[in-house]
């Protein structure tokens, strides 16, 4: 198996190369220099890989301005088309082609599955609509997968460590009223959801890429801190994150709740279905 990967570098497509690779997969980065060539050049490093799996995208957890806000846009609407462009001119096609999108196309009310939904209207639910539009464009020749994200959750990288210090000192609290959705994912899970895509040629169109049990910033903030036997009597008021992030703070006091209804109903096997679960194996 043959697998080009751009984003390898990051939190997640690191951790996908490690997997794949103990697999015995070939595994290929896409650089930021290969996404500055013509689409004829890089189709050449696409030309008969099995998977294309697009990771790249600027983070999101930043404070914004409409400098940052446009690189946010570029990162992923840039590189997902010149992908789709390069695949599309590629003599050997891939097999599958996976794309990244996030729970936060969905409005922070009620709960979502990927067949009843309401979609967001702020910039980052616009955001992933026109994402997952550049990533359809393939559609018409390769199977195409996207995965809306939710929280990732390890023991060493993305969001959780910065989570994790407050509470460690008793410093830690639910961000405003603890409300907002918290659709979670185990790292494990989300490793294997990947390579169940590729290995299934069943596996096609969207997918909540989130535990089956999301909880709320509340449950989240109760749960850790008594795994962690410290104290979260603080709450972190949203003004605060606004004066830090601006309006990049909706990334940290928003939520949505995700069902990932189609991933279950393909035969997906979680190992980590509870928020306490996952915690506890992070934490150990």
């Amino acid at each position: 198996m043959r697998v080009v990967i751009s984003g390898i570098n990051g939190f997640i497509g690191s951790r996908l190369r490690l997997a794949m690779q103990d697999k015995g997969w070939e595994v290929i980065p896409l650089s930021r220099h290969d996404f500055a060539l013509d689409s004829e050049l890089l189709a050449v490093k696409l030309n008969g890989a099995d998977a294309v799996i697009n990771l790249a995208g600027a983070p999101i957890a930043h404070r914004w301005n409409e400098s940052y806000k446009k690189e946010l846009r570029d990162s992923r609407i840039f590189t997902t088309r010149k992908i789709v462009e390069a695949m599309s001119i590629a003599d050997l096609k891939p097999q599958i082609f996976i794309s990244t999108s996030a729970v936060g196309i969905y409005n922070p009310e009620s709960r979502h599955t990927e067949l009843i939904f309401k979609l967001a209207g702020d910039f980052i639910g616009q955001l992933c609509r026109d994402w997952e539009t550049e990533a359809n464009n393939a559609a018409s020749f390769v199977r195409t997968v996207i995965f809306r994200l939710g929280i990732v959750l390890a023991k060493d990288g993305g969001a959780f460590p910065r989570m994790l210090l407050p509470f460690r000192f008793g410093l830690g609290g639910k961000i405003g009223n603890g409300k907002q959705g918290f659709s979670w994912i185990h790292i494990n899970d989300l490793i294997a959801a990947y390579i169940f895509a590729i290995e299934n040629s069943r596996i096609t169109g969207v997918f909540n890429l989130t535990s089956p049990e999301p909880c709320d910033n509340a449950a989240f903030t109760k749960i850790l801190a008594t795994l962690l036997h410290r104290p979260a009597c603080f709450s972190v008021p949203v003004s605060a994150l606004k004066l830090i992030y601006g309006e990049g703070a909706i990334t940290i006091s928003g939520g949505q709740k995700a069902i990932p209804e189609r991933l279950i109903n393909a035969g997906f096997q979680y190992k980590f279905l509870t928020i306490e679960g996952a915690l506890r194996d992070i934490l150990k």
